[in-house]
Order: structure tokens, then sequence, then C-alpha cells
């Protein structure tokens, strides 16, 4: 069995060919049993373990772990950990141990690249990135390899560290550092939010005509990055339903809420890769996707590593 690291799995996966994996992927589908989801009450904080099988009808098996420690932050330690074990479909054989934190951050900023081809207006040209995790990177080439960014807004809850990223990207874009969130939202074309938190940081009345919000941070019924005024002026689509439905704190709330229903929602990413549904209708329109992760997307990634790794192994 082959261990692929972090920094092979950086090498390996090429935004373009990943996001058309996924598209492909989600069209055809895989077997994805729900995730398991389990809290561990810690001497420090709250941490949770996921589990996320899939496999394939006729091919690949896989399974990643991952571990979430939010109190990681004040170690300077990365939130997120894990691995994935990928195995051969025809025996059941392990074949590669593959580092699942770097996977999961670019299949998490891949899916909301790939839905941001139907969602996001085509001439996207201001993208602001809330948060400034191990994530945030991964948005901000995604979201670029798919529209024509040329401007980021980078706002943080440290502003040493919202500078420490403008500073990586101030040659390929014009970058700046906010702090006033509500100017800030009004000017962007694509608002992608990376966070854990659980109080709204985007409020719906800020966002322009034309906008993009995309939320991908929180994944607990508990957390939310946007309020319900959101939900309700934006076309809302999710990455699947069952995932919507058990963890897309967004959602859930503002259904609670009284701002959003179940049939508002417009469709999942199956759905509007397949052309069920309807993607972005106007420039005017808002759109809204909400991710809270697929397995299905883990194994589409670990997939793409492991035959371009034998590819350049030949």
């Amino acid at each position: 069995m082959k261990t692929i690291s972090a920094e092979q799995v950086a090498d390996l996966l090429d935004w373009t060919p990943l996001i058309d994996r996924l598209r492909d992927t989600f069209v055809s589908g895989v077997e994805a049993p729900p995730r398991h989801h389990h809290a561990m009450h810690r001497p420090d904080g709250e941490a949770t373990m996921l589990l996320m099988p899939a496999w394939q009808t006729d091919g690949y098996i896989g399974v990643k772990m991952v571990n979430v420690f939010p109190q990681n932050a004040d170690q300077g330690l990365p939130a997120i950990s894990g691995l994935y074990l990928l195995s051969e479909g025809r025996h059941g054989r392990p074949i590669a141990c593959i580092d699942g934190s770097e996977l999961t951050r670019r299949r998490t900023a891949a899916a909301s690249a790939l839905a941001a081809q139907w969602l996001a207006r085509e001439d996207a040209y201001t993208l602001l990135v809330v948060g400034t995790g191990k994530l945030a990177p991964m948005l901000i080439e995604a979201h670029a390899a798919i529209r024509p960014i040329g401007q980021v807004l980078i706002w943080g809850r440290s502003e040493e560290k919202a500078a420490a990223l403008a500073e990586h990207y101030e040659d390929r874009f014009e970058v700046h550092v906010v702090t006033d969130l509500e100017s800030s939202v009004g000017q962007a074309d694509i608002v992608s939010c990376a966070t854990l938190s659980s109080e709204p940081l985007i409020k719906g009345a800020w966002l322009q005509p034309g906008a993009h919000l995309d939320l991908v941070g929180a994944f607990r019924p508990s957390m939310r990055e946007t309020d319900g005024e959101a939900l309700r002026r934006a076309r809302v689509f999710v990455d699947t339903w069952a995932g919507a439905r058990g963890e897309g704190g967004d959602i859930l709330q503002a259904i609670d809420e009284g701002f959003l229903t179940w049939d508002d929602v417009q469709g999942d990413l199956k759905q509007l890769l397949g052309d069920e549904v309807t993607g972005r209708k106007n420039d005017e329109e808002i759109t809204l996707f909400k991710s809270v992760g697929a397995s299905l997307e883990d194994l589409a990634a670990a997939i793409e590593v492991w035959e371009r790794y034998q590819a350049t192994a030949d």
C-alpha cells in the first residue's frame, strides 16, 4: 500500500481536472452512506470525529477519517486533520493511504468552484473570502480557476493572519485586507465563507444584486455563517440533500426562523449538474450554495490522486 503525503496531494490535484472529476462523479453517482458524526468531549473543549465511507458499484472503495479540533487555533495548529484509505474494487485490497487534510481542503474548494460554474456570474471579478484558515487559500485558487477573479478581499478575526494570506497572493491579484464586512460584502461578486462560526457573519441585506454566496464552513446544525435574510433573498442550492437536512446549520436555522422552507431550496449538485434544475437565470439574482461536505467528493478526489500518482510513477 502506498502512502501519499500532503505535498504529493497538492502536486497531483490540479484544479481543472479535479473540478471535472467531481462533476462527472456527481452526475454518475456512488454509494455513499450517511457519514458518522461523533462529538468528543475533550479537556480543552469539544472536538468532532467524522467517518465518511463511499464506493463505486464496480470500482474503488474509500473511507475518510477526520478529526476537527477548533481549539487547535489557539496553539497555531490546523483545526482539521485526517487520512483517506483507498481500496481497489475487485478484491477490496487497500492500495493507498492519502493525507486527508489536504484532500479535504482541495475537494471542498473544488466543490464550491463547481457550483459557482453554474451559479456565479460569468464576469465575477471581486471575491471576498471570510476566514483565514487552511481552506481560505484553496477557495481563492479554486474560484479563480473558473472565474476571472482580479480582486480578492480578505476578512478574518485575526488581521495578522489576513495580512499573511494577502501577502501570499499579492503577485496574482489586487488583494486587500478588510475590516468592514458590510461594505466588503456590498462590493463582492462572490462571497466565500470558511469559518467555524455559530453566529451570522454575513447579513442578507448587505448582498448586492448578482452576488453569489458560498457557505462552506459551518457543518453542524448549531453553526451558521449567515442570517436568514440571506437565504430568503437568494436562490438556494446545496451539495447534497442528505447533508443539508442533517447538518446544514444555515438552512436549518433559517427554516426554524421562518425565512425559508425546504420547498424553497432549488436542488442539490447532482440535480444542478444534470440540468434537472436551473442554475443562475440572470445577472441580477442572488444565488447561494451551502456545502457541508460529502463522501462522494472525497472518493472522487482520492481516485484523481491515485490515478495521477500511478501515471507519474510509470
